[in-house]
């Protein structure tokens, strides 16, 4: 079934996408949606002010084991982001991800198959893929 759902999602975006047809297009537009998610979450912060970012340098124990490093890393935002702010930024990932399918359509490239491969990596590397 999720098979199906990524294939038909990248099948629609081959039917629909008419303008921005061209490379240049996909890859300028595909940079403009990745900067408006990126604007989307700092109006959380900046407009709404539901999430707030408390940034500081990364302080991890020199030795600590690699596998509990992810215990002390933290993401530097405190709240939680408002129904609001939530679907403001997923309907920018969506618009990402219409260009991502774009760019993939225009490359050949089936994008189940990039998820299956992601997975696999990450199974098979696991901690240590350093994502």
């Amino acid at each position: 079934m999720k098979d199906l759902l990524c294939d038909q999602f990248q099948s629609s975006v081959d039917e629909v996408l008419i303008r921005h047809k061209s490379i240049l297009d996909i890859l300028t537009k595909l940079q403009e949606t990745s900067s408006r998610v990126n604007r989307a979450v700092i109006k959380s912060v900046t407009s709404c002010g539901c999430i707030q970012i408390d940034a500081s340098i990364q302080e991890v124990p020199e030795d600590i084991d690699y596998k509990d490093i992810k215990g002390f890393m933290k993401d530097h935002l405190k709240g939680e982001a408002c129904d609001v702010c939530k679907e403001k930024v997923a309907q920018e990932i969506g618009r990402n991800l219409f260009y991502i399918a774009a760019l993939s359509n225009s490359l050949d490239i089936n994008l189940y198959d990039v998820l299956i491969n992601e997975c696999k990596k990450l199974e098979a590397l696991g901690e240590f893929s350093l994502y």
